[in-house]
């Protein structure tokens, strides 16, 4: 099997800091959490920005501010989000593609709790518009099977260029659950030759983080998607990742590098240079 690549979603765009302090809101506190979780075993950081007083934002400058902080303390690969929030326009969304190596896709529309997170298909090829203005590189995300056949449509376009990086997303209240049977099933349709990790949201994260080890997919962990280490403890960004090592390790898979990782997902390897 190929190296595993983890990934860190470390903030997100819903949680706030009065649900746990171990939250990073400020660049600084990115940058050190990229150095943490680099440590730990990291590959790749999955970035959204906050205020000072936890509110997301999608400020141009600070991601360029969070971009540098993380840059200054780890080689990891960033992406950036252009998830956004709930009720960002799709400009907002877009605004921060200050040439990160990587940034998200949404490859469609989506229930997500009581609000719908949008993403039609004029969206979509905005967002890939800019993705390829400013030479970045997708990773599609996947909150449904649907999503897959968007992106199969979008590359017939001749708007997206397949394979990449597909992320599932699963057990968002509203896409698909976060069962293996999905995992399975999502696995299944990939468009040929696309490489994959799956985020579990909540207390799923660990057993579909260990499956998809076993699988030979890749892995992402977080407090965007779940808070805790173990019930009644709040869990660390860095925590998350030891235990995905560990339990790779007891799996006899290898964990990548950020460089290791570059190769896997065909960026330049001195991207971070």
């Amino acid at each position: 099997m190929d190296p595993l690549i983890i990934t860190v979603a470390p903030v997100g765009g819903e949680v706030m800091p009065d649900q746990t302090p171990h939250l990073p809101v400020t660049p600084a506190q990115l940058g050190e959490t990229a150095r943490e979780i680099r440590a730990a075993g990291a590959s790749i950081v999955h970035v959204h920005c906050r205020e000072d007083d936890g509110t997301n934002t999608h400020d141009v400058e600070r991601f360029r501010a969070a971009q540098s902080a993380i840059r200054a303390a780890s080689d990891l690969i960033i992406q950036f989000s252009t998830g956004g929030s709930i009720g960002m326009t799709p400009e907002e969304r877009a605004a921060p593609l200050v040439r990160p190596e990587m940034a998200t896709l949404t490859c469609g529309s989506v229930n997500f709790g009581e609000d719908i997170f949008e993403n039609s298909f004029p969206i979509m090829r905005g967002i890939i518009a800019e993705l390829d203005r400013h030479g970045v590189m997708p990773e599609l995300e996947v909150f449904d099977l649907g999503h897959l056949s968007n992106a199969r449509r979008l590359a017939a376009q001749g708007v997206l260029r397949l394979p990449q990086h597909v992320d599932f997303v699963l057990g968002v209240p509203g896409g698909l659950d976060a069962t293996v049977e999905h995992l399975v099933d999502c696995v299944r349709g990939l468009p040929e030759g696309c490489t994959w990790s799956v985020a579990g949201v909540g207390r799923q994260q660990l057993q579909l983080a260990a499956v998809a080890i076993a699988m030979g997919g890749h892995v992402r962990v977080g407090l965007e998607d779940n808070l805790y280490y173990e019930r009644g403890r709040l869990a660390t960004n860095a925590e998350l990742v030891a235990r995905v090592v560990r339990i790779a390790g007891e799996l006899g898979r290898p964990v990548a590098t950020p460089d290791d990782a570059r190769r896997l997902l065909r960026l330049p390897v001195t991207a971070a240079a």
